[in-house]
């Protein structure tokens, strides 16, 4: 007779033989023994449930008519035990009644051997019984890596999640190229509170509140949309920071929290193409009767930077005098017009075109600010 090879040696295997005369019992071990199996004896039905339950047999070859406990009994509560029911049993019988073995394969036994067994038909139920087994095993094992896996993977997932709301959370005042640098680096470090140098531009509509109270909701609320349609891109790509929406109007700052050298020149080229962008779209409320032109002003200075807010709530801001400088030079800006301090305008190369617009007396300085349009 051919073999079928073991993925494991019969040494690794433990079969637990149970029946109620010693002979029998002696007789099958000693057949298991000689192949290499390890055995364990049990010679009535508590013996067996207790052997059984304590040292996990691979395998149980199950004498069915023993005193007190049957054979039967005993596969049904073994099968119905949750560390034992994977557990291969074979019944050994000397019924061959058909009715007989369906009994037992009712109450989950794996196979049936008929006394007076076939020494090589033993063996070789046996090994069919242990590849089952080991299959088994193998299943349950790699069941667990994919639990295992699954876990990991939903770990994963939920970082992942995290990492993208926060993503999610940067990008509403940041540009997309900060955002990344922010993601790729310790963001608790670059948005620490500090100092630096910066350039603020303050956006505003001319006549928008008379233009507001005018109105429906759905109307005030498309045109602002129309606004930040074609403003939000352009301030991207000149990565500068969103820190606030004020109604119809923005601010904006670059540099920081990517430092940038020329952070002055960039925000006036942002302004200017801002300007010529939102011209068309003036146009177009003229011609439906609504005189509303984009005033831009912008200061260059030192300010505090960092998150504020409150749990659940938190902004990134620049706190200082060239907030509110820059602010007050967009209130004093008219409809596409571009006013700017003298620090912006000492920063600018002689290829942007700036005139003196005058020494104004601004709110909150002071000192009277010379200020510079951009032409």
């Amino acid at each position: 007779m051919e073999h079928v090879p073991f993925v494991s040696s019969p040494g690794e295997y433990r079969i637990l033989v149970v029946d109620d005369i010693p002979d029998n019992v002696t007789m099958l071990t000693a057949h298991l023994s000689s192949k290499g199996y390890n055995t364990l004896k049990a010679y009535n039905g508590i013996q067996a449930l207790r052997l059984a339950v304590g040292q996990l047999p691979d395998l149980i070859m199950l004498d069915v008519n023993m005193p007190q406990l049957s054979g039967l009994d005993i596969c049904a509560q073994l099968k119905q035990r949750p560390e034992t029911k994977m557990i291969p049993i074979i019944l050994v019988t000397a019924h061959s009644d058909a009715e007989d073995i369906v009994r037992g394969f009712e109450v989950g036994a794996d196979d049936y051997l008929i006394k007076p067994y076939n020494y090589l038909e033993m063996l070789a139920r046996v090994r069919s019984m242990l590849r089952i087994r080991e299959s088994q095993q193998q299943l349950m094992e790699a069941n667990r890596k994919l639990d295992e896996l699954n876990q990991n993977l939903e770990a994963q997932v939920k970082e992942q999640v995290t990492e993208l709301e926060r993503v999610n959370r940067l990008r509403r005042f940041f540009s997309p190229q900060i955002v990344n640098t922010i993601v790729s680096e310790e963001s608790d470090e670059v948005l620490k509170e500090h100092r630096r140098e910066i350039t603020v531009v303050f956006l505003d509509l001319r006549r928008f509140t008379p233009f507001a109270e005018q109105n429906s909701p759905q109307v005030v609320i498309q045109a602002v949309r129309d606004l930040h349609h074609i403003v939000g891109p352009i301030i991207f790509q000149y990565r500068g920071t969103l820190e606030r929406f004020t109604g119809d109007g923005m601010m904006v700052l670059l540099g920081d929290p990517e430092p940038m050298e020329d952070h002055a020149l960039q925000s006036v080229r942002m302004a200017i193409e801002i300007r010529d962008a939102v011209r068309p779209l003036s146009d177009r409320w003229q011609e439906e009767g609504h005189e509303m032109r984009l005033g831009i002003g912008m200061a260059t200075g030192v300010a505090s930077l960092g998150t504020i807010g409150f749990e659940g709530r938190l902004d990134y801001a620049a706190i200082g005098s060239v907030t509110n400088l820059a602010a007050r030079l967009c209130g004093k800006a008219a409809g596409e017009q571009i006013l700017i301090d003298r620090k912006t305008a000492e920063m600018l190369p002689d290829d942007i075109e700036v005139k003196l617009w005058g020494e104004v007396n601004l709110k909150g300085f002071q000192y009277m600010v010379k200020t510079f349009e951009v032409l």
